[in-house]
C-alpha cells in the first residue's frame, strides 16, 4: 500500500494540486497531512483520497478546517493520530514540540512517525522506526516536497513538486 505524506501546505494551491497529481500517478489512495493547511480553502484540494490529518501551529481557523474536512469525508485527529495501514503502525504529529517528536521516534511503538513543522524533508531510521518529514509542500521559495511511503517495502521517498 502506498501512502502520500504531506505537510505545511500553507495555502499554496498550485503546489497542493501538483502533489495530488503526483500521488495519483504513484498509485496512492491514502494521504496523511501533518498539519499547517493554514486556511480552510486548501482542504477540498485533497478530496478523492482517504485523508487523515492533524492540526499544525498555523491552522488558525480550526472550526472551518474541520467543517471542510467533514465535507470531503476526511478524518481529523486533533493534534495526534495513532493509525494502522498495511499492517504498519503510524504516528502522525505536526512536530511543534521537538521532544514529543523525539519520544515518538524512540519509543519503538511505531513503524513510521510522520511529522512536519520544520519544512526540512528527511527520512531517518532508528531501530524499526522510520521517521519521515515530507518537508513543506508550500516550499517558501525553496524546495517544495512531499513523500510517498510504501507499507509493504517499509520504504519512503521524498519527491519534489
Amino acid at each position: 500500500m502506498k501512502i502520500g505524506l504531506i505537510s505545511d501546505t500553507h495555502d499554496h494551491l498550485p503546489h497542493i494540486r501538483k502533489a495530488m497529481s503526483l500521488f495519483r500517478l504513484q498509485g496512492v489512495s491514502t494521504l496523511l497531512h501533518a498539519g499547517d493547511f493554514c486556511s480552510p480553502f486548501a482542504v477540498p484540494e485533497l478530496e478523492g483520497f482517504e485523508l487523515h490529518a492533524v492540526f499544525g501551529n498555523n491552522d488558525g481557523d480550526a472550526y472551518r478546517i474541520l467543517m471542510k474536512m467533514d465535507g470531503i469525508s476526511a478524518e481529523h485527529h486533533a493534534e495526534f493520530a495513532d493509525l494502522t495501514f498495511g499492517g504498519r503502525r503510524i504516528a502522525l504529529y505536526h512536530g511543534t514540540q521537538e521532544g514529543i517528536t523525539e519520544a515518538l521516534v524512540k519509543c519503538r511503538l511505531y513503524d513510521l512517525v510522520v511529522s512536519g513543522h520544520t519544512h526540512s524533508p528527511h527520512i531517518k531510521t532508528e531501530g524499526k522506526t522510520m521517521w519521515v518529514n515530507p518537508g513543506s509542500a508550500h516550499g517558501f521559495g525553496e524546495r517544495a516536497t512531499v513523500a510517498v511511503y510504501d507499507t509493504d517495502a517499509h520504504e519512503a521517498v521524498i519527491a519534489e513538486l
